[in-house]
């Protein structure tokens, strides 16, 4: 076995996330540092895209905050994400929602999968 898979599945095998791909409705609690102090903030969008690579694999997540579109990319095996819960299933044929940027109201929604 390679030294880097192995070194790779020692650090990814404690974290285990549920199943979600582009078009879900994610909630990701991400522990912030301020100081000595640690807190819990929750930060929920629609998964935008998905990069699978390993242990560098990454989420962009995107939401909708005052109007304003705010997207944030977290690495999926941080120590920093302590769980990820999924709020919906959705319906998309993409695996990359780049569309989601420049759509407004309701072209900027996605339906929701069922079953």
């Amino acid at each position: 076995m390679d030294a880097i898979k192995f070194v790779e599945q020692e650090f990814t095998g404690g974290k285990n996330f549920p199943d979600f791909s582009a078009g879900d409705t994610v909630n990701i609690h991400y522990k912030i540092r301020e100081g000595v102090k640690e807190r819990i903030q929750q930060y929920q969008g629609i998964v935008i895209q998905r990069r699978n690579s390993g242990l560098s694999s990454t989420l962009t997540v995107r939401k909708i905050s005052n109007g304003v579109g705010v997207e944030r990319i977290f690495p999926l095996y941080s120590l920093n994400i302590d769980k990820i819960e999924v709020v919906s299933h959705g319906k998309v044929r993409r695996a990359r929602l780049f569309y989601l940027r420049e759509a407004k109201g309701k072209n900027a929604k996605v339906k929701e999968r069922r079953g």
